[in-house]
């Protein structure tokens, strides 16, 4: 069981608690919270996290590509769950990252927001 983000916060229930995520909600949490974390930043499970936010360095021409890679490696451990596409888009003075995952025969969209 795990908790349900919107936006990176905790979704109320509508009884005063909080949501649980339920089947493909869950899958999608533990998803934005691989692709958010910066990998490295756990020191007890350094492998945790993706590289995305290093997309703001690179030229526009390679975002798509390597939100692809750092998306694939950092779900890589997530059973059942595999990354069928990433693209990169400028937003504002950030950039707005949606993956592609593909679970149960289902595409589900992941959207990351990198601030800059």
């Amino acid at each position: 069981m795990s908790l349900k983000l919107i936006n990176r916060d905790y979704a109320p229930d509508g009884n005063g608690g909080v949501a649980v995520a339920q089947d493909g909600d869950e899958l999608l949490g533990e998803a934005l919270f691989r692709l958010t974390a910066r990998r490295g930043s756990f020191p007890f499970l350094p492998q945790l996290g993706s590289r995305m936010h290093l997309l703001r360095r690179e030229r526009p021409s390679e975002w798509n590509s390597l939100a692809l890679q750092y998306a694939v490696e950092a779900l890589e451990d997530m059973e059942g769950v595999q990354v069928t596409g990433a693209a990169a888009r400028r937003e504002g003075d950030g950039l707005r990252v949606t993956v592609e995952l593909l679970w149960q025969g289902t595409t589900l969209p992941v959207e990351v927001r990198l601030e800059g």
